[in-house]
């Protein structure tokens, strides 16, 4: 399957990203509430993607002749934090009145657009990180997945990996584990070995020594949104490396599509936080790990102040708060 997320026979078919890397399964989404669940578990997750399961929600509520409002409110609302699934729900339902042959059409459109500007964020990402950073190839480190499976089909921050991959200047990737669903020891690793680049998973609490013992030449990281004044909401743990790479004058570098960027919203403080479901750290496969009457805080997401960022990158160039 070529993109993270499609149009097939009347159905949403996405990477079951749960699955990831013992089986490579699709899905196939036929209503509207086997969409919602897929992006309560992560089954579809990363903000672009999100943008594109919430306009081919709509399309799908559009087509089974649903109330597509109300359908569209749950679209919505399933993950509060990342910008783009209720910004891809607005775009398609804006052509409701012409009927569902647009909605579709506008969805698929979305998907095509989401490729397109990706690629040329991480494009203009590459090139700054090649001003930022003087020592060729590069070791760089990343954060939970920001690459095609987070998008429709290129990526962001990791979509810059492939930038520089292609013209050979990547030593290695250290690829932080990502806690407590390991989306960088499952995904980013599984689409770093896919595409033949050298890398390593390390705990996320490696990364400042890692930085510290000079392995890290820059730190790459998407957005789940993005305030007015530039402050960037990312999976939880993208703060404190912003400050280990602050410490250690090693540039860290924001990419994502405008979609991502918030401008109704001054700064962070105003970014909903999502909290999510306590078991996801008091087990592991299903195996409990802390004492049952464990109090637990596992916020999805932190985050990170302008005045920690390099630069953050879009299909625009660098954008200026």
């Amino acid at each position: 399957m070529h993109r993270t997320i499609d149009w097939a026979d009347g159905a949403i078919v996405v990477i079951d990203q749960t699955a990831l890397p013992g089986e490579y399964r699709l899905l196939e989404l036929r209503t509207v509430g086997e969409l919602v669940d897929a992006v309560k578990r992560l089954a579809v997750r990363g903000a672009p993607a999100l943008g594109a399961a919430g306009a081919l929600g709509v399309a799908l509520s559009a087509r089974q002749n649903s109330d597509v409002r109300t359908d569209a409110e749950l679209i919505a609302h399933a993950r509060p934090t990342a910008v783009n699934l209720a910004w891809g729900v607005e775009r398609a339902l804006a052509k409701l009145a012409d009927g569902p042959d647009a909605v579709l059409a506008e969805a698929l459109a979305l998907l095509d657009e989401d490729e397109r500007l990706n690629k040329a964020a991480s494009a203009h990402a590459a090139e700054i990180v090649l001003e930022e950073c003087p020592r060729r190839p590069l070791r760089l480190l990343s954060h939970c997945n920001a690459g095609r499976l987070a998008t429709v089909g290129w990526g962001s921050a990791l979509g810059v990996v492939w930038h520089l991959h292609e013209r050979g200047l990547v030593e290695e990737v250290l690829v932080d584990e990502t806690r407590p669903l390991l989306q960088g020891a499952r995904l980013t690793a599984w689409e770093l070995a896919q595409a033949n680049v050298p890398y390593r998973v390390q705990p996320d609490s490696a990364a400042a020594a890692a930085m510290a013992r000079g392995m890290v030449d820059c730190v790459l990281v998407g957005a789940d949104r993005i305030a007015a004044n530039g402050d960037v909401a990312n999976k939880i743990g993208t703060y404190g490396l912003a400050i280990a790479a602050k410490h250690h004058g090693v540039p860290f570098v924001v990419v994502a599509p405008s979609s991502t960027v918030d401008t109704r919203l001054a700064d962070g403080t105003r970014i909903a936080i999502e909290e999510r479901d306590a078991g996801e750290l008091t087990a592991y496969a299903g195996v409990p790990i802390t004492p049952p009457d464990a109090g637990v805080f596992n916020p999805a997401f932190d985050v990170t102040p302008f005045a920690l960022v390099t630069a953050v990158v879009t299909e625009h160039g660098r954008f200026e708060p």
